[in-house]
């Protein structure tokens, strides 16, 4: 088998609906591997035929809340007896909200470290030992950019991202003996409903309009563009191959040159 392709192997990706999650369940799909999503909205027919749709072949797409335990027990057992042990983790899921310090209620606050750093650990701690038993096992973390250089409208996704770093290296000392790697990669603006959504708040503030803001974002990075999904996915699916078992604790930036 190439070290570039991914037969038989069972993937998962959280948050794989929309955005970077569809795009990287594309192209795992692609190289061969056997790919599980999972979502809040899984349980939505019409979206999950669409993601389906978009990510070819037949990919498992069940509800998921990273955020409930016995969720993500459920989706994990799902997986195992529908496609095989888990050998790939993506960690794709993700929300952000625009509010300074001092806007962000407790709620918010809890909510946003709850989806973007507890939701993490809680499917790497349910995956990860379906690895060790078969003695290799990758995982990636989509993080962000926002996590070394922060933003004052994203504290508590900046502290969450920030957060995804620190595990990100923590399971890749504990995996390491075990042939798992662990690493992030980190997008700066990415064209997705989520940047379409800060840029629409963004215009609410600024009395601008939402395209403008977009334009903004994309003018924002030396390339003067948007990163766009296929781009993430593209990496991402390389770090899951055999040519990446050396690559791991690593935060691979995918910025345009720029540093937000």
């Amino acid at each position: 088998m190439s070290t570039l392709k991914l037969e038989g192997r069972t993937a998962i990706v959280t948050g794989g609906l929309q955005g970077i999650g569809r795009s990287i369940a594309k192209e795992l799909t692609e190289m061969g591997a056997k790919v599980a999503i999972g979502a809040r909205r899984g349980g939505d027919t019409e979206l999950a035929a669409q993601a389906a749709e978009f990510v070819g072949g037949k990919p498992l797409i069940r509800h998921l809340d990273i955020c409930d335990g016995a969720s993500v027990a459920d989706f994990t057992g799902e997986v195992r007896s529908s496609l095989g042990p888990v050998d790939i983790l993506v960690n794709a899921a993700g929300k952000t909200i625009l509010q300074p310090v001092t806007g962000h209620t407790d709620e918010d606050w809890d909510e946003m470290l709850n989806i973007n750093l507890s939701g993490v650990f809680r499917m790497i701690r349910a995956c990860m030992p379906d690895m060790i038993e078969a003695k290799r096992g990758r995982i990636v973390n989509v993080g962000s950019t926002a996590a070394k250089v922060a933003a004052a409208t994203h504290p508590a996704y900046c502290a969450a991202k920030a957060g995804v770093l620190g595990l990100t290296k923590a399971v890749a000392i504990e995996g390491a003996p075990h042939g798992i790697t662990c690493v992030s990669v980190s997008p700066a603006w990415v064209e997705t409903d989520m940047l379409r959504y800060a840029a629409s708040k963004l215009a609410e503030a600024s009395g601008r309009t939402q395209e403008d803001e977009i334009a903004i974002m994309g003018q924002s990075n030396p390339q003067g563009r948007l990163i766009q999904p296929e781009e993430i996915a593209a990496l991402v699916g390389f770090c899951c191959t055999d040519a990446a078992k050396g690559l791991t604790m690593e935060d691979l930036q995918v910025n345009a040159g720029a540093l937000w």
